[in-house]
């Protein structure tokens, strides 16, 4: 059932006059863990603003590998950049999980910021905010161990969803961070040697937030500080 409250940082920081406008061009969309949203390289047809759950950039190479690239979940939107001109998407967007969104036309939500600036200016925050994450797991990815890249990815997950037991396979694991599965496996065994998760049959709990934190490399709070801390500054 869709929500009763509306729980999307980015929205819920917006003016009443430009929510209300947003609510009333959106539609409520439920999906589930493995829903495409769009495959690279598709035209941006709706933009989503999601209220629950998390969605993934994941990019595709050649020889069928994939890694996620980032992940969207309460704190703010697909494909910002639509807001400006026409664009196709770089990634494949899937749901991670399952949730909730307010969807909308992207021709729609266009016209709407033409209207309102203090709504095209919070999306273009949060697209800068997101870049900033974007750059800064580029050098994550070069110079951290698994391990410490494991659990910074656990910990944004923890960020964005309700509750403290994510339910992902190995093979998805490894997909989304571009590991081996034997390497996904090494890092879950040591953070669950170290009491941060527990770990059995594709479910994954916390245990330790504290523990999850000092196991992650200093880039996780890099990345909360770009994009879920940056709407609070308004």
């Amino acid at each position: 059932m869709p929500s009763a409250t509306l729980r999307n940082h980015l929205l819920d920081r917006l003016s009443a006059d430009d929510r209300k406008a947003i609510l009333a061009a959106s539609t409520p969309f439920e999906f589930e863990l493995g829903h495409v949203f769009s495959e690279a390289g598709d035209a941006v047809a709706h933009v989503h603003f999601v209220l629950s759950g998390i969605v993934s950039a994941v990019a595709g190479m050649e020889d069928g590998r994939t890694v996620e690239t980032f992940m969207i979940g309460r704190e703010g939107v697909t494909t910002p950049a639509a807001i400006h001109v026409p664009v196709r998407t770089y990634s494949r967007l899937v749901g991670q999980s399952t949730g909730e969104t307010r969807r909308i036309d992207v021709g729609r939500l266009r016209a709407i910021c033409d209207e309102r600036p203090g709504l095209r200016t919070m999306i273009a925050l949060y697209s800068s905010g997101l870049q900033g994450e974007l750059e800064q797991s580029g050098a994550c990815n070069a110079l951290h161990r698994s391990d410490q890249r494991f659990a910074k990815w656990l910990l944004r997950c923890h960020d964005r969803l309700d509750g403290d037991t994510l339910h992902l396979t190995q093979e998805y694991l490894a997909s989304l961070l571009g590991s081996q599965r034997t390497t996904v496996n090494e890092a879950a065994q040591g953070l669950q040697k170290a009491g941060a998760i527990s770990y059995s049959r594709g479910k994954v709990t916390i245990l330790d937030r504290a523990a999850l934190e000092r196991a992650a490399c200093e880039c996780y709070t890099a990345g909360l500080r770009d994009t879920l801390e940056i709407p609070k500054q308004l």
